[in-house]
């Protein structure tokens, strides 16, 4: 019986370092797509032919001039667009008016547009109890512009603009009391903001709000005294 020739082709010689396999060429990953732009801001669509204006969005264009930038009309309610300079005297006129009537401000809220010039919306919903009819006036806002308080008129917006002020950083002259509501005074940043970074505001980021307070308010130890 005779051996069979052995393949030594495969064999490396004494000595000679292990050969490396070639490293495996990692799939190509398509890029991802490009972030959609941020939206400007809600179009508030004007009413449609078929739906008239109340009566007193049309008082308050002829007694005001100029007051009125846009009337909106969205799945059953009305929107008035003002001036920011023009809020109180449209808002006296919406309350003292007996066609309006808005005595009760159920609401007032803001929303951030940070692509805007005038990037917040800052809106007040009202109603009136003697006709049970509903309007939100609506105003627009620069990021470091005041807007006047609307407490004078409707006094249950004192909390709502303190809120808006804690959350957004707009500010209110004329407010009675106007401090942060629900972060305390040495928080940074106002976190309804969207550019208001999602980790929080940066600098210590503690493990409970007991010892965050207690970072910022450390007592100093009294000297010893021998």
């Amino acid at each position: 019986m005779t051996d069979e020739p052995k393949d030594t082709s495969s064999e490396q010689p004494a000595g000679a370092a292990p050969a490396v396999p070639p490293k495996p060429i990692p799939p190509k990953v398509p890029p991802k797509p490009a972030a959609p732009p941020a939206p400007p801001g809600p179009p508030d669509p004007p009413p449609p032919a078929d739906v008239a204006v109340p009566a007193y969005i049309e008082a308050l264009q002829q007694a005001l001039p100029g007051a009125v930038e846009k009337v909106s009309y969205w799945v059953g309610d009305w929107t008035i667009v003002v001036p920011v300079s023009r809020l109180l005297e449209v808002g006296r006129f919406l309350r003292d008016t007996p066609e309006a009537a808005f005595d009760y401000c159920s609401d007032q809220t803001a929303v951030d547009w940070p692509t805007r010039a005038q990037r917040f919306d800052l809106v007040c919903c009202l109603y009136s109890t003697p006709h049970r009819h509903r309007v939100r006036l609506k105003t627009r806002v620069a990021d470091g512009e005041a807007a006047p308080s609307v407490t004078g008129l409707w006094s249950g917006t004192n909390w709502f603009e303190r809120e808006i002020y804690d959350l957004f950083g707009i500010t209110f002259t004329g407010h009675p009391d106007l401090r942060r509501m629900l972060l305390p005074e040495h928080w940074q940043g106002h976190p309804e903001r969207k550019d208001y970074p999602l980790e929080g505001p940066g600098e210590i980021i503690p493990v409970s709000p007991a010892d965050w307070l207690k970072l910022h308010h450390v007592e100093e130890e009294e000297p010893k005294t021998e």
